[in-house]
């Protein structure tokens, strides 16, 4: 009896030292393995178990994928496009027939996802304008680059009936380009992008500049867009600067990030910038100091904005 009571105790001992608190996981919704938010996500899941939490990074269809999961209580924090997140947020583009979706919050804007009509240097194309009556590769029909590529070419006053618009992903039409049996294709991602250092390996490639004035045209007319230049030699062959506009890849929460977790996961992600800098090189891009631009549509997580105010 004796000894029974002793393992008893010690069994209640063992649980108190060990459940005595709830154990937190977090599920963090990225993108394709082959693309940018795997790996930052894979850092930020790394970063958030060193600290104390359980996490894991999951590959997904992306932003409006990460939305829907967020939405379905699937995963707890998604990377996802700061315009998709208007999208839902305002119940607007892919998200009009569903509706708002409830409850998000920003944790942080990471870094930008330049928006890049991106042409063979071979086609003679310089300029936006010149896409008239040319083969585009706009995105695939329904998704967020699809709808930056709308916008833009709006702002030039073209819209798809001056076009021959072909609704194609930018692997498929990163593909059409080099068979030339489009003229240009669109991709929204941080640079350099690897679809399009593919196409300029074997064709040298322009990005068609966004300038100034249409910059300020989409930002006034749609908030999530910022004005960003790709640094000449970003591709082969482009031996200058090229003004464009971006968007930008932030971090969403839903409503199972309180405000407790929201200041401990930010803390986690700012004092270990170094890990995140070394995931992917959009990575590098990722700064306190602009942890709050471009999210002026999206209620801040109350605990993310104590940390970085």
């Amino acid at each position: 009896m004796k000894r029974l009571t002793v393992a008893v105790m010690l069994l209640a001992l063992i649980c108190a030292a060990c459940g005595g608190e709830k154990q937190t996981f977090i599920n963090i919704a990225t993108g394709g393995t082959a693309g940018t938010y795997y790996p930052i996500g894979g850092a930020l899941a790394d970063i958030l178990n060193k600290s104390g939490l359980n996490a894991a990074a999951q590959s997904t269809g992306a932003s409006v994928a990460n939305i829907n999961m967020l939405r379905d209580n699937q995963v707890e924090l998604a990377i996802v496009q700061n315009d998709i997140t208007y999208y839902a947020v305002n119940g607007t583009e892919m998200f009009e027939e569903t509706g708002k979706v409830e409850g998000l919050t920003a944790i942080a804007s990471l870094y930008p996802e330049t928006c890049q009509f991106v042409v063979r240097q071979d086609s003679g194309i310089t300029s936006i304008e010149q896409l008239k009556g040319k083969r585009v590769a706009v995105g695939a029909a329904g998704s967020g680059a699809e709808a930056n590529a709308r916008q833009i070419l709006q702002a030039y006053a073209l819209t798809y009936d001056d076009l021959d618009e072909q609704f194609l992903s930018f692997a498929e039409g990163a593909y059409a380009l080099k068979d030339k049996t489009v003229d240009a294709a669109f991709v929204t991602a941080g640079f350099p992008t690897a679809s399009v250092q593919d196409v300029a390996s074997q064709n040298p490639v322009t990005v068609l500049p966004v300038d100034t004035a249409h910059a300020k045209a989409l930002a006034d007319k749609y908030p999530f867009y910022s004005q960003v230049t790709i640094p000449a030699n970003t591709y082969a062959g482009q031996s200058s600067d090229v003004q464009s506009v971006s968007v930008m890849a932030i971090l969403v929460a839903n409503s199972k990030i309180n405000d407790q977790l929201g200041e401990q996961i930010t803390n986690a992600i700012f004092n270990n910038l170094d890990k995140l800098h070394n995931a992917h090189a959009a990575a590098k891009a990722i700064s306190k100091d602009s942890a709050l631009n471009a999210l002026e549509f999206i209620s801040i997580n109350p605990g993310a904005k104590k940390v970085l105010e």
